[in-house]
């Protein structure tokens, strides 16, 4: 006999469990005022099932209260209704689907990810991708800006970009410029193949910017200081992705000019240097940065390093930045670093540092390997940005002791000299520093042990070969 055969009466065993009123440990309060429900569960089952609620219940272990109850759980930002169908999920491990309408679905989706139910939010994305192509094609607004706003719903994330690249009008015609989130804006606008001329890209920034301050002068000849701080502070993570340099010198002048001091100093010399001397070869287009570190004057000023020229130099190479590995998506441990990056060569570290401005990093010229022994390079260095909003206040710090250049141990993430950058820890990389002998300069101001806000990887790539 099938040993399935007995899932279906134990599933059905334990939602009668969940429905007897009778041996209950945890109360769970759903809900936000004035439509809040109360739910009786139970503390074992829970802890198994949610690894959300797990942490929760942990902070309860040994504190039983005289009325024989555990736990008295608040999740004010899910629908009692919503909350009722997990529940019963995550007793039973049922959930038809095709009894809930499509935006219900999506509210299960969100509550699943709050309770961390990767199983269901696979299942879910799975579902909704499809059976639900149509619905989410109608409804391609609240969709995007729902997986886009989680990272939890990559399947739907990729979905959507797939469907901006095979349909880019007709899903820009979809979308709701003005309320979408920063994430959601820079996901459109650093995307490739997206098929919209750049001015028009330009202009739809701008125009988000501008609706996120409503306060804002209709007309910029009218703006104070304070404006144009206001819409730089803004747009300053989506400014790094417009392709300024493709634009005529007519579309540079009537439509970003007049907005010129939200563009960064540097940026903003270089464009009009490029737009009143097109000939000008020490101004190079370049390829957006699929960053949320650093800019492409931050990459420009890497490749310059590379190739051991001077900032005044005009650059030889043409560098492309693949974005292998970004903390925030892939994770923070060392063994999924090595996962990725192992065997990979020419490679630059970014770091954001937490509780500061601080952007800290490494080229690696050769690859990484997990053997515990260091590597041997003269090309490899280490440098730090004061402030991650400019690329003028650096320190860059060359390796002096060549046999100790790259130290390879799998219990470390991307780890440079004797200590010189390393980073390590269970948590954000919570134990790195940078304290050691093997480069010529120590790249931050104290040794103190910090911790990794963010980081990515990148593979440097010339003319479509790794260098």
């Amino acid at each position: 006999m099938d040993d399935n055969t007995f899932l279906s009466k134990l599933s059905q065993n334990l939602l009668e469990i969940l429905e007897d009123n009778e041996f209950y440990d945890t109360i769970i309060e759903v809900g936000n005022d004035p439509y809040v429900k109360i739910f009786h569960a139970h503390t074992v089952i829970l802890y198994y099932r949610s690894p959300y609620l797990r942490r929760i219940l942990s902070t309860y272990i040994n504190e039983k209260k005289n009325d024989g109850t555990l736990a008295h759980i608040k999740l004010p930002n899910i629908q009692p209704e919503i909350f009722q169908i997990i529940l019963r999920y995550i007793y039973g491990g049922r959930l038809s689907l095709e009894e809930y309408d499509n935006s219900d679905i999506i509210k299960i989706l969100v509550a699943a990810s709050e309770l961390s139910l990767q199983e269901l939010i696979t299942h879910l994305q799975s579902f909704l991708i499809k059976d639900k192509n149509n619905w989410i094609k109608q409804n391609f607004n609240l969709i995007f800006q729902t997986s886009f706003n989680n990272d939890s719903f990559l399947k739907l994330q990729s979905f959507c970009t797939e469907l901006m690249t095979k349909e880019p009008e007709k899903i820009f015609n979809l979308i709701d410029f003005n309320s979408i989130s920063e994430k959601c804006l820079i996901s459109l606008i650093q995307n490739d193949n997206i098929q919209m001329d750049d001015i028009k890209v330009w202009e739809n920034v701008l125009k988000w910017g501008i609706a996120q301050n409503p306060e804002l002068p209709s007309d910029p000849s009218n703006y104070s200081k304070d404006d144009f701080n206001l819409l730089k502070n803004t747009l300053q993570q989506c400014i790094p992705f417009i392709k300024f340099y493709n634009l005529t010198s007519e579309e540079f002048l009537n439509k970003v000019y007049p907005y010129k001091k939200i563009i960064p100093k540097e940026l903003r010399e270089n464009l009009l240097k490029y737009f009143l001397n097109p000939n000008n070869q020490s101004i190079k287009k370049s390829k957006n940065i699929d960053s949320k570190l650093i800019t492409n004057q931050h990459a420009e000023l890497i490749s310059k390093w590379i190739d051991r020229l001077k900032i005044t130099d005009e650059i030889k190479n043409s560098y492309e930045f693949k974005l292998i590995l970004r903390g925030s998506r892939d994770g923070f441990s060392p063994s999924k670093f090595h996962e990725i990056c192992d065997n990979q060569s020419h490679t630059i570290t970014i770091i954001k540092v937490k509780d500061s401005n601080e952007i800290i990093g490494g080229y690696n010229p050769i690859i990484w390997k997990s053997d515990g022994n260091w590597s041997t390079t003269k090309d490899s260095f280490i440098f730090s940005f004061k402030d991650k909003d400019s690329s003028e206040n650096f320190i860059l710090s060359r390796v002096n002791n060549t046999s100790l250049a790259i130290y390879n141990s799998d219990c470390h993430g991307p780890t440079f000299g004797y200590g010189d950058l390393l980073l390590i820890g269970d948590y954000f990389y919570n134990l790195s520093l940078c304290d050691g002998f093997a480069y010529e300069n120590r790249i931050r101001e104290t040794v103190n042990k910090f911790s990794v806000e963010e980081y990515e990887i990148f593979q440097i790539i010339k003319d479509s070969f790794i260098i």
